[in-house]
């Protein structure tokens, strides 16, 4: 008799933790086609971005939002997926425009959005995102120099700076300016002019993101207290 109750005291219980267990197995099993579904259709809306931007050229505008798709799976399903769907914009933009467009598409701007998403998921100032994706901006602009180079065969930042250095030239005999503009401050200012026209770039970005992000229910970190009085006076304006 008392096997026989013992067994049955354990039954129940054994009972209890399998139906309340079984909702969150079945929360995170109906979790997993959602996350795939959502990390493909993402990553198809980057690479629809980039394609529809290389045969229109609608100038600046398509090219805000580059990086926002792999940024926003970033931050609905973590790490991992964003890299997924990285590899699989690379990949399909390779298909429809060759390798060297979907390599161009992935270094920097799908590398840009896992980088933003990681530190918007982090909540990092606004600071410290611009200045991390400006500076992998700068590195993805001489990446494309070196990737069209060796496509071509010509070294073409030499052959930029070479042109910048006449026209500097011209300009300073212009001015009528004594002093010659050495080939190492031309790069020095080319480089530092890369790196600001990338931290406007992701400025805007950052704008762009928060307007909607934030309808999406995936809020990135707020703005600098300036940025948001100069929105509100846009806004009452």
């Amino acid at each position: 008799m008392s096997n026989s109750v013992s067994r049955n005291e354990e039954y129940p219980s054994k009972h209890i933790e399998t139906s309340v267990s079984h909702p969150l197995a079945a929360k995170s099993k109906s979790a997993a086609p959602l996350k795939m579904v959502e990390t493909a259709f993402l990553a198809s809306t980057a690479s629809l971005i980039w394609f529809i931007n290389y045969y229109l050229s609608l100038g600046p505008l398509l090219r805000i939002f580059f990086p926002v798709p792999i940024a926003l799976v970033y931050l609905r399903w973590g790490a991992r997926a964003a890299w997924m769907a990285t590899g699989v914009s690379g990949l399909l933009l390779s298909v429809l425009l060759g390798p060297t467009r979907g390599i161009l598409y992935i270094m920097p701007f799908a590398l840009m959005g896992v980088l933003l998403g990681a530190t918007w998921h982090r909540r990092a100032p606004w600071i410290v995102s611009i200045i991390l994706g400006a500076l992998l901006g700068t590195i993805g602009f001489f990446f494309r120099f070196w990737v069209l180079s060796v496509l071509t065969g010509e070294d073409l930042w030499v052959y930029t700076i070479t042109q910048v250095t006449r026209f500097a030239e011209w300009a300073f005999l212009r001015l009528g300016l004594l002093a010659q503009p050495s080939v190492l401050l031309i790069e020095a200012a080319a480089i530092a002019l890369v790196f600001v026209q990338n931290i406007v770039y992701l400025f805007v970005v950052h704008l762009a993101s928060w307007f909607l992000l934030d309808r999406l229910g995936n809020s990135i970190p707020r703005p600098p207290h300036w940025v948001q009085v100069l929105m509100d006076y846009e806004a009452d304006a």
